[in-house]
């Protein structure tokens, strides 16, 4: 299997208008990142996690011509605003695209784009195929996902955990029950915002507390604000199996 970051930033990141910070300005590349997403390809399943204001700009930069599926981890609009874009996948594909979240980010999927549900559909609108996330494994062709569920602040969202893998985004708890499904992951993603603690979000403190507990092989750090720093300077700090996600960053796991 493949995964490549399409975004590792955050609406709160990478380059805030007007900020004259040392990030914003940063020539380097890897301080350019548009908001967290990512892309699983594993044979001939394709699908993302999330889809947030900058699908359609991933989607173009990564060449992607197929996609069967979104999963969405929560119902922000930093999540789920691209998700009027699809419609290019359900013109190439000739079919409603699948959709999976739980019932907290379905209902601000309907609320958000309530003409992709109007009876009367204007032409041209996006296509979804709605499937509910429960504690049920998701299956995408033949790949199995086992969803999780974890705290942004008081709303449930969900990770999702994939073979070997575990990608979290805007948690900032984890319950016993969830560490359990957790458990055994060689890779983990997993948001840390900034430096400073954050109501909703793990820092950096408390991201690598967790990696820790999960002792992965390797772990990435995504949702990255231009608070935290310059990537450089951050992957200088932190352990060595821990790395600063960038955007078009690729993993075989």
């Amino acid at each position: 299997m493949k995964l490549t970051f399409l975004g590792s930033g955050t609406s709160q990141g990478i380059p805030v208008i007007g900020c004259k910070c040392a990030v914003c300005v940063s020539n380097n590349s890897k301080d350019k990142r548009l908001r967290s997403s990512v892309l699983i390809e594993n044979n001939d399943d394709i699908f993302s996690i999330d889809a947030g204001p900058d699908f359609r700009q991933q989607m173009l930069r990564a060449n992607i011509d197929k996609l069967d599926a979104v999963l969405i981890t929560h119902g922000h609009k930093d999540h789920i605003a691209g998700l009027d874009d699809v419609r290019a996948f359900n013109y190439l594909h000739k079919k409603p695209m699948q959709i999976w979240a739980d019932k907290f980010a379905t209902k601000s999927i309907h609320r958000e784009f309530d003409y992709a549900f109007a009876e009367n559909k204007y032409p041209g609108v996006p296509s979804f195929d709605m499937n509910m996330i429960s504690d049920k494994n998701i299956i995408i062709g033949n790949t199995q996902i086992t969803p999780i569920t974890l705290l942004h602040h008081k709303l449930e969202i969900k990770a999702f955990r994939i073979a070997d893998l575990t990608y979290i985004t805007d948690a900032n708890h984890i319950s016993e029950e969830s560490y359990k499904l957790i458990e055994g992951s060689k890779i983990v993603i997993i948001n840390a915002l900034r430096k400073e603690k954050h109501v909703s979000h793990f820092n950096l403190e408390e991201a690598l507390d967790v990696i820790k507990r999960i002792n992965p092989n390797v772990a990435y750090l995504t949702h990255i604000s231009h608070l935290m720093g310059l990537h450089n300077d951050v992957e200088a700090e932190i352990p060595n199996n821990v790395h600063i996600a960038y955007d078009g960053l690729k993993i075989e796991f």
